[in-house]
């Protein structure tokens, strides 16, 4: 007698979703159990800080499938349920209603979950936090009252909410602790962009302070106290600090976890039978040679599909390139490629990027490190991505390129590889 093999997925996100469609289209035909704590189907979250909470995309947009097709593909996804234990000796998770479940495989996409603030003040209806749909929801009613918001971090979300709250009307103070907005991901020269962007559009920076308290009269809320007693008015709060990969289950059940649950390049943790994908893995990338952790929505599109492929028994070597995209006012911007801290030693920039009477000119930008190109940057130009990857790619494999050339518009980016 032999017995069904069952692929449990941990995690009712992008990534579980996608990584469940692809068991089933390459003709896996075991049991699929699709496991997410929210209440909702499986769904994106770039529409959460972009085109859902500016009112321009139908709430469906964001789901990849109705519960029909999960029917159609039987595909049993349970969904408000959560995982309480992985018993990686006997092949079980545990659910929050007490029921054991053996797998075959386990893939764990539990994503992640945003940074909080131990704030004075710091809790209420008008303090928000986006990682759900019904928090984007929350937000976009906030924001369409026009009322003055502090967002707290000028990471990715919190520029983003900045730019929609100024769409809406609101006098928005960006409050960081760094010297300028994104520079632990893109450094100072391209920090330096963003700012002017959004200073234009009337954004108030606060830099290398901190929140202290919020305060108000009753229940509302009126205003942010900073590090220096200055006091900024605010009716809502964004806070926006970063995400925790949710490590939890993976560290109980004895996995390695380094900032991630640690996988190889076939996306295995360090059980044979576990995998991991998504915002909570930090995998080998072949092309990098160490260990990253990418948060991106790429990512989860990307990495989903990998695990599946690995979980099937299929030679995998996951080595995507990390990928974003973002909008904000009138930018559209993509960026490929990955570098540490501090990892570059030149950036150079492919036409002018200054903002002239509040607009984003088109430009490019690349980091560099001895003639070898590590990421690239397309604002307002497109079409481009495929020629800036190999670019990347060609620089992680030693090869240089000319940096005047490079940083000449006038020299078509697929020559720069010629020899």
């Amino acid at each position: 007698m032999t017995t069904e093999p069952v692929f449990v997925i941990v995690g009712a996100s992008l990534a579980g979703a996608r990584a469940a469609e692809t068991l089933r289209a390459e003709g896996f035909d075991g049991r699929v159990v699709l496991i997410g704590r929210e209440p909702q189907l499986p769904y994106e979250r770039p529409p959460l800080s972009k085109g859902y909470l500016l009112g321009k995309d139908e709430r469906g947009k964001a789901f990849p499938h109705d519960q029909e097709w999960y029917d159609r593909q039987r595909i049993e996804l349970r969904t408000g349920t959560v995982v309480t234990a992985v018993d990686p000796a006997a092949h079980t998770v545990t659910l929050d209603g007490g029921e054991t479940l053996g797998y075959t495989k386990l893939l764990l996409a539990t994503g992640s979950t945003p940074r909080t603030l131990d704030l004075p003040g710091g809790e209420g209806p008008r303090i928000h936090r986006l990682r759900t749909i019904e928090q984007s929801e929350a937000l976009g009613a906030t924001l369409r009252a026009g009322d003055p918001v502090v967002v707290i971090g000028a990471g990715w979300i919190g520029l983003e909410i900045a730019a929609a709250a100024r769409t809406f009307g609101c006098d928005v103070t960006v409050v960081e602790n760094d010297r300028a907005p994104l520079r632990h991901v893109l450094g100072d020269e391209v920090g330096t962009v963003f700012r002017a962007l959004h200073e234009a559009h009337g954004v108030t920076f606060r830099f290398d302070t901190q929140v202290r308290e919020l305060g108000g009269i009753g229940d509302r809320l009126t205003h942010a106290v900073l590090d220096d007693n200055t006091e900024v008015p605010a009716s809502a709060v964004l806070i926006a600090v970063g995400i925790t990969p949710e490590v939890e289950l993976a560290r109980d059940a004895g996995l390695r976890v380094d900032d991630g649950v640690v996988v190889d390049a076939a996306l295995r943790t360090s059980d044979p039978d576990i995998y991991a994908c998504g915002d909570v893995a930090s995998a080998y990338h072949p092309l990098f040679h160490r260990h990253v952790r990418v948060e991106h929505w790429a990512n989860a599109l990307n990495g989903g599909p990998a695990a599946a492929r690995s979980m099937l028994g299929q030679d995998v070597s996951y080595d995507r390139l990390p990928y974003f995209f973002t909008d904000q006012y009138d930018l559209g911007m993509e960026l490929a490629g990955w570098f540490p801290r501090s990892g570059y030693d030149r950036v150079v920039f492919r036409g002018d990027p200054s903002i002239v009477e509040g607009k984003t000119p088109e430009f490019m930008v690349f980091w560099t490190r001895q003639r070898h190109v590590l990421a690239g940057m397309n604002v307002n130009i497109w079409d481009v991505q495929d020629d800036i990857q190999k670019l990347v790619r060609a620089g992680y494999s030693g090869q240089d390129v000319d940096l005047d050339r490079l940083a000449d518009p006038s020299v078509p980016l697929d020559t720069l590889l010629a020899r």
